[in-house]
């Protein structure tokens, strides 16, 4: 590696613009963005190095003494980090939430990265701070269709915020029961509020027990972080069983009350918008009533499904979101923005002023910056690229896009169940679907011995389908992931299957197919396979016990 000089004019060199268009510094940017994008037009998901071999390049802790050439460096990051980084616009990547991106997001970063704005106060965000309170005014428009006026008093009012932006759907969901906290726990005579006071002082002003969160199994990891972070506690995270992926408003109702009436205060329940796991979206309508009816807020996390809504054929699967009080949606998912533009939105443009901070030599009371209802201070402006993107695709743009990703959910799911030696787990009902690979006369024997007979043979398809998810992910062609979850066939086992995401606009047909004949190939070729083919008949070993 050349060491370059170590000087002031040095330095400043590296802060100005190059002086001609054949500079160094203009031959390494267009170096870097022609390697990009002959990455990202392979289709191999990623190369076959371990994570042990890559841990090596990045082992020493020691900050570099001297600086290094401009070049050298970039290279170094060619080789070692782009070489070997997974390839997510690959049409056979599947298996998260994470797609290729629209190329006009590779100049548009440009901006982002060289204007370097801070969207925690308007000092150093003077456009931006406009533009990302537009961008969730346009969100909130999506979900709760306020009249103009409304927007018209609220947009750019400083004594209100529509919503705010954060870097995903975590720190959203925060934010959103940060808000509900702070509201129901809020200053009243003789008492200062949460926010003041602390959780022990408020659990004695409100005479209760504790303060809970109630949402589905099939609920985000988030929620759990958000009753740690805001000091309710894990324990009062009431996550209901859901064999059918789907929280239902009975169960929900009765197990808010039987919470009440042992002194507690159900705080939020909050509804799925498309669940992760398997993109199922909760009964929000009926959800709504039921927290009507217990007494508390009513959050909606559509990070993954909340775009859903721009389609006017398949929006209605989210009946019921205009009636929560928050809604978390992710721009970095089915809007196709970059990593890290994560959206709290709030139906009550006052609500927002329960977590409200002000600081004198930055956050002045009176002031239009939006850092002072945020959860995260010092912000970059990606808000600018969910405006681009909403701009560059339009309402009807997206609705396209999202419409052929749940029309090819439902031919992969076609596909998976024609096939004799692979069984469709959950139905897609946005562009999610889970299935596993199970030899045909398992699935047959399945049906039809005892639990104990059924749970065995559960057991031995899981590895199969661990050991075919490693392989295919190891070979690095494509990628699906997997989990475990409750089926409405196995209501008492939880059982491992594929987890397939079909977001990505270039994935075809063919590429399904090729993905389904790799997972048949690798399972045909284990073990694991020809015992549970070769194997007694499952049904003579039931009736032998």
């Amino acid at each position: 590696m050349g060491e370059a000089q170590v000087s002031l004019q040095h330095l400043f060199r590296v802060f100005t613009k190059p002086e001609h268009k054949d500079s160094k510094l203009a031959q390494i940017e267009q170096h870097l963005s022609d390697n990009i994008l002959d990455f990202l037009s392979q289709h191999v998901v990623t190369k076959k190095t371990s994570l042990e071999e890559i841990e090596q390049d990045f082992s020493d802790p020691k900050v570099p003494e001297s600086p290094e050439f401009v070049s050298s460096h970039a290279e170094t990051l060619l080789d070692k980090l782009v070489a070997h980084s997974v390839n997510t616009y690959s049409p056979t990547f599947i298996g998260h939430m994470t797609s290729a991106l629209p190329y006009f997001h590779l100049p548009l970063a440009k901006l982002l990265v060289g204007l370097n704005q801070n969207l925690v106060k308007i000092e150093t965000s003077k456009a931006f701070t406009p533009l990302e309170r537009q961008v969730l005014g346009m969100m909130h428009n999506l979900i709760y269709d306020r009249p103009d006026s409304y927007y018209t008093e609220h947009l750019h009012s400083a004594r209100h915020a529509l919503g705010a932006f954060c870097s995903g759907g975590t720190v959203a969901n925060i934010t959103a029961l940060w808000v509900a906290r702070n509201k129901m726990l809020g200053p009243k005579p003789g008492f200062a509020g949460v926010a003041r006071a602390g959780l022990p002082a408020a659990y004695r002003a409100y005479d209760v027990n504790n303060v809970g969160v109630m949402c589905s199994k099939r609920g985000h990891y988030s929620l759990s972080k958000s009753v740690d972070a805001l000091g309710i506690g894990r324990d009062q995270l009431l996550a209901l069983p859901c064999p059918e992926q789907t929280l239902r408003p009975e169960e929900a109702l009765a197990a808010g009350k039987r919470y009440q009436e042992q002194g507690n205060k159900l705080l939020a329940i909050v509804g799925i918008g498309g669940t992760t796991e398997t993109g199922h979206v909760d009964p929000l309508d009926e959800l709504a009533d039921v927290a009507k009816e217990l007494g508390c807020w009513f959050h909606v996390d559509a990070a993954w499904g909340g775009a859903t809504l721009f389609s006017k054929r398949y929006r209605h699967r989210l009946q019921g979101i205009e009636r929560a009080d928050s809604v978390t949606i992710d721009a970095h998912k089915q809007m196709y923005v970059p990593m890290g533009a994560g959206m709290a939105l709030f139906k009550d443009a006052e609500d927002a002023n329960t977590v409200r901070h002000h600081a004198q030599y930055i956050l002045r009371e009176g002031s239009k910056d939006l850092g002072a209802t945020t959860l995260e201070g010092s912000r970059n402006g990606m808000a600018m690229m969910v405006y681009a993107s909403l701009h560059i695709f339009g309402r009807r743009g997206y609705e396209l896009l999202i419409d052929q990703s749940i029309e090819k959910a439902r031919t992969f799911a076609d596909m998976i169940s024609r096939h004799p030696d692979f069984e469709l787990v959950t139905s897609p009902r946005l562009s999610l679907l889970t299935y596993r690979v199970c030899p045909d006369s398992v699935q047959e024997a399945l049906g039809k011995v005892d639990k104990h007979t059924r749970e065995a043979l559960n057991e031995k398809v899981d590895k199969l389908v661990v050991k075919v998810q490693k392989q295919q992910r190891e070979a690095g062609k494509s990628f699906v992931s997997r989990t475990r979850l409750e089926a409405p066939d196995y209501p008492d086992q939880s059982i491992t299957v594929f987890r397939v995401v079909l977001a990505n606009p270039l994935t075809t047909h063919n590429d399904l197919a090729a993905i389904l004949a790799e997972q048949h190939l690798l399972a045909k070729q284990t073990s694991d396979w020809q015992a549970l083919v070769n194997q007694d008949s499952p049904l003579t070993e039931a009736s032998r016990g």
